[in-house]
């Protein structure tokens, strides 16, 4: 077997199967070239999905003759002046789009620059290359790729759908819309726009928010929290959404890096640690990230399709994209998602503005109201009557909170009026109503609390009158016994107790009364999920969670008047109370004008 050299053609073939993956491929580097030409607009074609038709077309700065017979050879480019890959200021620099998608398809190239007297195209088919001839092009320039991959055939076999290779298409220019909020994207199938983005001017903030809730949805803007923040020369700008405003998956979740989208597996990981304890594992949050850093920081020259980056110093982005996410969550206090209210009104009445049907009547059915219990507006929080001692869990209701004259509007989640099925907390406020959750509230109270004496040096406990005893199996028996020194820093104590079974002494004084057989079993199944390779010590938070789970205020327990009171005044001093630790919401806010829509008075 001797050695030998490539065929040029082989070589483009075979760059392009790292470059051009699909029609989105194609369209990313074609739609990147005419960002870094200075498009102000930008049109895309696609036909069949890609496969039959890509076409592009920008009003940038354009080429002359000479300068398209060399950009469609391997490594030419205008995007790195100084030779310098370490500071690349440019989307694209590799110089590899227009050869390698030339070599495996029909690339039609015209462009016109400015001020010249006409515009010139240039073919390559198959990686033949032809010469410049005179065309008709008004300014800037049009790329046109026909039959993608018909040199390469295999690759066809891989092609999804043409509903799907749109779709890839989509999110792709969705994402560079995002980094440009100054350029008009317009993106059509031959028939129809599926995409249709106007250019947004002025203050740039402004601009680029109105950019991300066109891709995102209208929800985004009500339901996002601004971030700018900065730590040793990086700064992060952007939107994190609420934790009840999430999707199940985390195609919602936007990365830019100096204005490059990207999905970077340290980015990302940062985002769900930032999220961790206010949402379930199966929810993902929805985001929209700008990292701005010097370019020698960071890397982008480290994946063929520079989709991946590589950070300097990977620690410093990763405490900041943490630190100021849970800042702005912290920030957000009990504060849910508005899309939550649409959801209720849709269930309790379908559609506003049509008030539901009456009951008919029916004849000899009567209805008499029942007696009206006679009870206080409000009353202590630690009063004997109360059934669950919730005054040790949350704090006591705020001096004068006893008046039965109080207004309810200056409280933002109102005042208790009554107890649904002793499951859900219905209070009035000054615009309207607000429906508690008392479980998930309740939780998240505690788990705050547990989360703070921790940081304090330890959970403080309190030892049972008569010892738990558990039956788990040696292996889980095992897995406690190996933490035994991490769960006592949180006021559990655990000693093994025979063969199969561990005995419990102390449980944080904070879970009081809660059930110690489904906690421990918990944690052993959480133990053996994690695998030997996590330390407990980074996943306290998710113990502390199991924790405040079983030992918050369950559902159907009945609460007093002043218990419900004193949870509502405590979910409003208590950061991220909108959410349980699972990410589900702890309340749903409804104006007067939405109830009264519901019942057909507006």
């Amino acid at each position: 077997m001797t050695v030998r050299l490539l065929p040029p053609t082989l070589v483009n073939q075979i760059a392009a199967g790292e470059v051009v993956e699909r029609p989105a491929s194609a369209v990313k580097e074609l739609v990147e070239n005419a960002l870094d030409a200075g498009a102000t607009r930008i049109e895309v074609v696609l036909v069949e999905g890609g496969q039959a038709l890509i076409s592009v077309a920008d009003d940038g700065c354009g080429m002359a003759p000479d300068e398209m017979s060399l950009a469609v050879e391997r490594h030419a480019t205008s995007k790195l002046p100084d030779d310098d890959l370490v500071r690349i200021r440019f989307l694209g620099f590799r110089g590899e789009a227009l050869p390698s998608i030339g070599s495996v398809a029909r690339l039609s190239l015209t462009s016109r620059p400015k001020g010249a007297e006409t515009a010139w195209s240039l073919m390559v088919e198959g990686g033949a290359k032809g010469e410049p001839v005179p065309a008709a092009l008004s300014a800037g320039t049009r790329v046109e790729v026909r039959d993608l991959f018909y040199a390469t055939p295999a690759r066809l076999k891989f092609l999804k759908s043409v509903r799907a290779e749109l779709g890839q298409a989509v999110d792709v220019l969705e994402r560079l819309a995002m980094a440009h909020p100054a350029v008009a994207f317009s993106l059509s199938d031959g028939s129809r726009k599926l995409l249709d983005l106007a250019a947004r001017r002025g203050e740039p903030r402004a601009a680029r928010l109105s950019r991300v809730a066109q891709v995102v949805g209208r929800d985004f803007e009500a339901n996002a929290l601004e971030l700018d923040a900065e730590r040793d020369g990086v700064r992060l700008s952007g939107w994190a959404g609420l934790p009840t405003y999430n999707r199940a998956t985390a195609a919602a979740q936007y990365l830019f890096v100096n204005g490059r989208p990207v999905k970077d597996r340290l980015v990302v990981g940062a985002v769900r640690g930032a999220y961790q304890d206010v949402l379930a594992r199966d929810r993902h949050p929805v985001v929209a990230l700008f990292l701005d850093l010097d370019p020698e920081q960071v890397d982008v020259n480290v994946h063929p399709a520079k989709a991946e980056v590589r950070f300097r110093d990977s620690g410093n982005v990763r405490g900041l994209i943490v630190g100021a996410i849970r800042h702005a969550l912290a920030g957000a206090g009990h504060r849910a998602s508005t899309t939550l209210t649409g959801h209720a009104l849709g269930a309790l009445g379908g559609s506003l503005g049509e008030p539901p049907s009456p009951t008919p009547y029916r004849p000899g059915f009567s209805w008499q109201a029942p007696p009206r219990p006679s009870l206080p507006l409000m009353r202590s929080a630690d009063s004997a009557q109360a059934p669950l001692g919730l005054a040790e869990a949350v704090p006591s209701a705020p001096p004068g909170a006893v008046a039965e004259d109080e207004p309810a509007q200056d409280y933002p989640l109102g005042a208790a009026r009554a107890q649904l099925h002793d499951t859900y907390i219905i209070a009035q406020t000054a615009s309207g109503m607000v429906i508690v959750d008392q479980h998930a509230a309740h939780e998240r109270l505690v788990f705050e609390r547990l989360k703070r004496s921790l940081e304090e040096g330890g959970v403080a406990r309190q030892g049972l009158l008569l010892p738990e005893v558990v039956d788990l199996g040696e292996a889980a028996c095992a897995r406690l016994a190996e933490h035994a020194d991490d769960l006592a820093r949180l006021g559990l104590v655990v000693e093994g107790f025979g063969p199969g079974a561990v005995v419990v002494r102390e449980v944080p004084a904070l879970l009081g009364d809660g059930d110690v057989q489904g906690l421990v079993r918990d944690l052993a199944d959480e133990l053996a999920e994690w695998g030997q390779g996590h330390a407990l010590k980074d996943r306290l938070l998710h113990v502390c969670a199991t924790m405040a789970c079983h030992g918050s205020v369950r559902a159907g327990r009945r609460l007093g008047v002043g218990e419900m009171n004193a949870l509502l005044r405590a979910m409003e001093a208590t950061p991220l109370s909108g959410q349980c630790n699972h990410g589900r919401p702890t309340h749903v806010s409804l104006s007067l004008a939405e109830i009264e829509k519901l019942f057909g008075r507006r």
